[in-house]
């Protein structure tokens, strides 16, 4: 009988532990001074409807990273943000905005790649997360990964975003080291989205490279397995990301964001098959593809045109 009864309880602690990623995505963490308990409003920042329809198509754009030294990590933050490194990368380019739901309804017609999926829990949602300009959501890692396959590309690593966000002197967020609670789409303020807005609608959120919504807007995949002390354990030239993982990791802040744990440099981590209206993605390119592909006629890649022929719906 007390076998059986430590069998159950072990079972909920297992069941509890395994929900706690999930759970600091939905729930964010502690208010801030910024913000209200629920039933307490704030002045409504007029801004353009989340699912504009009449958009025009938002330009794909790449920025170049150039090569060089930036402070990853902060003492500031948590456990798995420690130490802060001064960290040397090669050169690369990165999408400037998150990719948006025009440019993957593409890939998704072209290869027969299976459609974002849409949990019915997220049936009311659905209406305003499709406009031409707000970021794609309900992908997966492997979704993301072949999306910018298809493109030439690839999922930028965790150090790659960190720098690309953050710069070379180690700002807590985009625009500086003071705290704006307005400063992306997040949770935080009345600002005038429930959900995720068109790629670069908050100026602020831009990075000291001329990247956009690294703060806000959706969280986002990138390459690396998750392991809680690879800042304290990688290399300090090009570190690629742990060999192996349970989690991939996450960066960025989610319209669904609050609490403090806001900063460029917070590190989350999530199953690679999961899907949620709050996360999507970008892509980057090493410097030498990026030249082979700037060297390629216009239109559709190398890659591009080889999946379209050998790639069946999934």
């Amino acid at each position: 009988m007390l076998e059986s009864k430590f069998k159950i309880v072990f079972l909920f602690v297992v069941l509890a532990c395994a929900a706690l990623p999930i759970a600091g995505i939905m729930k964010g963490t502690t208010l801030t001074p910024f913000e209200k308990p629920s039933g307490e409003s704030t002045n409504v920042v007029e801004r353009e409807p989340d699912n504009a329809t009449h958009e025009e198509p938002v330009p794909e754009d790449m920025v170049t990273i150039p090569a060089g030294s930036f402070v990853r990590g902060t003492e500031s933050g948590g456990f798995d943000e420690q130490p802060p490194r001064t960290i040397y990368l090669d050169s690369f380019s990165i999408d400037r905005h998150e990719v948006t739901n025009h440019y993957y309804q593409q890939f998704v017609a072209a290869t027969g790649h299976r459609k974002p999926g849409l949990p019915a829990r997220y049936v009311k949602s659905i209406g305003r997360m499709k406009g031409t300009n707000q970021p794609i959501v309900y992908v997966s890692w492997d979704d993301a990964t072949e999306y910018c396959r298809w493109k030439g590309k690839r999922l930028p690593t965790e150090s790659e975003w960190e720098k690309a966000m953050r710069g070379s002197d180690g700002r807590l967020w985009p625009w500086g080291n003071k705290e704006q609670a307005n400063g992306a789409n997040w949770a935080r303020v009345d600002d005038g989205y429930e959900v995720s807005a068109s790629v670069g609608s908050f100026h602020t959120d831009k990075s000291p490279y001329g990247v956009l919504d690294g703060a806000g807007n959706v969280l986002e995949w990138v390459a690396d397995w998750y392991q809680e002390v690879y800042y304290k354990e990688s290399p300090e030239k090009n570190p690629p990301g742990p060999e192996h993982g349970t989690y991939r990791v996450l960066r960025g802040g989610s319209f669904t964001t609050t609490g403090a744990d806001i900063r460029i440099t917070s590190r989350s981590k999530m199953m690679p098959d999961f899907r949620d209206e709050t996360i999507g993605f970008r892509c980057a390119v090493s410097k030498n593809s990026e030249e082979e592909r700037q060297e390629k006629p216009s239109g559709a890649t190398e890659n591009q045109n080889s999946r379209e022929l050998k790639t069946r719906p999934r």
